[in-house]
């Protein structure tokens, strides 16, 4: 029987095709591409505030991953708001191709997985759903008092 450090062949090879497997996995719902971002508050009332950050995403042309994701932690969150997440291609920054909303966890984090790309497995055709460069615009509701803005 082969063996490489003690493991058969067989297994190794099992092990091998797991270990691609979840990589391919992992890049294909983590990868984010982004740059720098601005981040402005407006107090609302009292009791709450509104964070906007507006960052940018880039997919390159040649892309080949299906998902992406935006993700991030809201410090203080208003029990009972979603985050609005606003896709804006930059060729018309007025109006936003593709709007989302998404709850936040109870860990005060919020996440939002998007197709990039689809693939129809009958015919293998390809539709390209985001290519380029994206402003994406993020609204969090945060609780504030008027002493601290």
């Amino acid at each position: 029987m082969n063996k490489i450090n003690s493991i058969p062949l067989k297994q190794n090879k099992g092990l091998i095709a797991l270990g691609i497997f979840s990589v391919v996995m992992l890049l294909a719902t983590s990868t984010s591409y982004s740059f720098a971002e601005t981040q402005t508050t407006v107090q609302l009332d009292e009791e709450v505030s509104l964070q906007k950050i507006t960052t940018m995403m880039s997919i390159p042309l040649d892309n080949t991953l299906p998902w992406g994701t935006v993700r991030g932690t809201i410090d203080d969150p208003a029990q009972g708001y979603p985050v609005i997440i606003q896709f804006f291609n930059q060729e018309s920054d007025d109006e936003p191709m593709h709007v989302a909303q998404v709850d936040v966890k109870g860990d005060d984090t919020y996440e939002y997985k998007f197709r990039m790309r689809d693939v129809d497995l009958q015919s293998g055709q390809v539709t390209t759903i985001f290519e380029g460069d994206y402003t994406v615009k993020i609204f969090k509701v945060i609780n504030s008092s008027l002493d601290t803005i």
